[in-house]
């Protein structure tokens, strides 16, 4: 018939009757017929596995049709220092804005809204926050990296809170979670652990003069992470400076020769140095070591002569020193076989059993007296 309009509401779905662009009621399913021949009526139907309601019309609805929207509705409305999170029959599932007004379907699922203040409580629950950061919901994940800071602090390590660019304390290791709604959040993560700190190919001038090119290493550690961030832009780059100035006035008031043979004694002067003015930053200063101490090339061969010409004299001395004291020894025994005639005839045998060794043969006559007397006989000079 002419102007008679068949609708169909099915069971996951429900209708908003407008007449003349106005709504009048909710329609639950079913079958209805409306007879509309200037088509003043229409009908807008609406998927409940979509929760919200959301439709233009709906502050009007609210001031218009109170009973309607109470009755069909789950209103949800937050002030500018609220946030809102959604449960669907017990799972989270949505962030509310601050400043928004929403509606849910009431025959969709079960509805529960925790409102939280987060005027002067920025950070987020800590069973709320697991549940947002590790969220597989992806609609929940999309409005997590919007209106969520996640901040990850390791082991070992500290995190240092600023909200609106002021410093407003320190975190331990853990996970946690800041609402971004109406401030900037920022987190800084600060390692406490002994960190290693390298000077290299410093070129300086020696005491008298050489030029050196030195490398030094340090290790440190951040005590008072508060203390170095707020009073120092970047400890890091400042302690590597200090290392460097440090570096460069003990060298330069200290010659070559000083330089080699007290190497060991260079770190702890600059850890003398260093350490209690790097306290007052919240720095820790562990050990300081010169590495290498590297000469021009020239200047290189020069001190291996050098080296080479006392080793060699050493060696001379050494020498000499052994020759004199064999002579000595020499003169010693000769005197000695001088005044006792027994020990010479006992060198003359010794003499004998060298010799004999290095003969084949031996044809002796005159028995043991002729081995005695006649094959070796040692005269003195008279």
């Amino acid at each position: 018939m002419f102007g008679l309009q068949r609708i169909v509401i099915a069971q996951y779905e429900r209708g908003l009757m407008l007449r003349n662009r106005t709504v009048k009621s909710v329609l639950m399913p079913g079958i209805y017929w409306m007879f509309d021949p200037l088509k003043r009526s229409q009908v807008q139907t609406f998927n409940l596995a979509e929760e919200e309601f959301i439709h233009p019309q709906l502050d009007f609805m609210l001031k218009l049709e109170p009973e309607l929207c109470t009755q069909h509705f789950e209103m949800v409305e937050l002030n500018s220092h609220q946030v809102g999170l959604l449960y669907l029959d017990g799972v989270l599932s949505r962030i509310l804005a601050p400043g928004t007004r929403s509606a849910f379907w009431k025959a969709s699922k079960t509805i529960q809204v925790e409102v939280l203040d987060i005027e002067t409580e920025p950070q987020i629950p800590e069973r709320v926050a697991r549940l947002l950061i590790r969220t597989r919901n992806q609609r929940l994940l999309h409005e997590v990296r919007d209106a969520v800071y996640a901040a990850c602090i390791e082991e070992n390590s500290r995190g240092l809170l600023y909200i609106d660019g002021e410093l407003k304390g320190t975190l331990k290791a853990g996970t946690y979670g800041f609402w971004r709604f109406n401030r900037d959040i920022n987190v800084k993560q600060i390692d406490s652990r002994v960190q290693l700190m390298e000077v290299s190919g410093q070129e300086i001038l020696s005491k008298d003069k050489v030029s050196l090119r030195v490398n030094l290493s340090a290790q440190y550690q951040v005590k008072d992470p508060v203390l170095a961030e707020t009073r120092l832009s970047d400890f890091k780059e400042f302690f590597y400076r200090e290392l460097q100035l440090s570096l460069r006035q003990v060298i330069g008031t200290r010659s070559l020769d000083a330089l080699l043979m007290e190497k060991d004694a260079l770190g702890k002067s600059i850890i003398n140095d260093t350490a209690e003015r790097m306290a007052e930053f919240g720095l820790l200063v562990q050990s300081i070591g010169v590495k290498d101490i590297i000469l021009p090339g020239e200047m290189k061969t020069l001190l291996n002569q050098v080296v080479e010409a006392e080793k060699t004299a050493q060696a001379n001395v050494i020498k000499r020193r052994e020759e004199t004291a064999a002579t000595r020894s020499l003169l010693n025994t000769a005197k000695l076989m001088d005044d006792n005639p027994i020990l010479l005839r006992l060198k003359e045998l010794e003499a004998l059993e060298k010799i004999s060794e290095k003969v084949e043969r031996l044809t002796v006559y005159g028995g043991l007296d002729g081995v005695l007397n006649d094959t070796l006989s040692l005269k003195l000079p008279s």
